[in-house]
């Protein structure tokens, strides 16, 4: 067990990780902290994803990716210990990805669907966890007459909520967002920042972002990355008003990436 500070959901120890020979992740050591937003940003291919993949062990699915030195610890507990159950690891986030993607089904089932899997069968606690999971994502008033109707008959942004919903159902800890607003408009992007922010009060939070203005809106801590390396880690507002380094200092004031 590595030691932890009592406020921190997720330790990184010097941990390198490679897909294949390709190395991906050097040297990273971090701690994210409870009930905060945490944006990751850098250049395309820098690594922000493949951490972010690790948190859940995502990155498990592919052919020859692993971790050759150090680890994550998630409220003290080695994620790659042989007794972890993935299973239940994943279970404990909630993942929403870059491109909104509800499932083929009615926006009721599309929020029931994990409570459903882990067990749930009755209707009135169903329709509870859908009532309460619509409304945290600032969504209720726009569908609660059209339950039964597609998820695909939303728009973009309320289909990136209904998927941010869909993540709250099953009660998770930690909400892991892989470029949520990419795909999004101004004003569907504005709306989900909004909700991003209400959700701390509840999860502790994890954006990948390429859009560094939406990193300096919404989280309280921001971390730089290059080259499979974290160049730095700070308070947001420190990072974006004077960072300690002068490669961050040139990325976000866009003279490179």
């Amino acid at each position: 067990m590595t030691p932890q500070n009592a406020n921190s959901a997720i330790v990184v120890n010097e941990m390198d990780f490679s897909y294949g020979k390709s190395i991906a992740l050097k040297g990273i050591q971090m701690e994210i902290t409870r009930n905060e937003i945490t944006a990751f940003i850098g250049p395309s291919g820098c690594g922000k994803s493949t951490l972010l993949r690790c948190f859940n062990r995502m990155n498990d699915l592919i052919p020859g990716a692993k971790v050759t030195r150090g680890g994550i610890w998630i409220d003290g507990v080695d994620i790659h210990s042989p007794d972890i159950d993935v299973v239940e690891l994943r279970r404990g986030m909630g993942m929403v990805f870059q491109k909104s993607n509800p499932f083929p089904r009615t926006i009721y089932e599309n929020i029931a669907y994990g409570p459903r899997i882990l067990g749930e069968k009755r209707k009135e606690v169903l329709d509870s966890i859908v009532e309460k999971s619509l409304r945290g994502a600032a969504l209720w008033d726009e569908v609660k007459d059209r339950l039964k109707e597609s998820a695909f008959g939303l728009s973009g942004g309320q289909q990136q909520r209904l998927c941010i919903a869909r993540a709250t159902a099953v009660n998770p800890a930690i909400i892991l967002m892989d470029e949520p607003c990419s795909a999004l408009d101004p004003i569907a992007t504005a709306r989900v920042e909004e909700l991003i922010l209400e959700m701390k009060k509840n999860y502790t939070i994890v954006i990948v972002t390429h859009n560094m203005q939406q990193a300096a809106r919404v989280s309280d801590r921001t971390a730089f990355f290059y080259l499979g390396e974290l160049i730095e880690y700070d308070s947001t507002a420190k990072i974006f008003s004077n960072p300690s380094l002068k490669r961050t200092e040139n990325y976000i004031t866009g003279r490179f990436g």
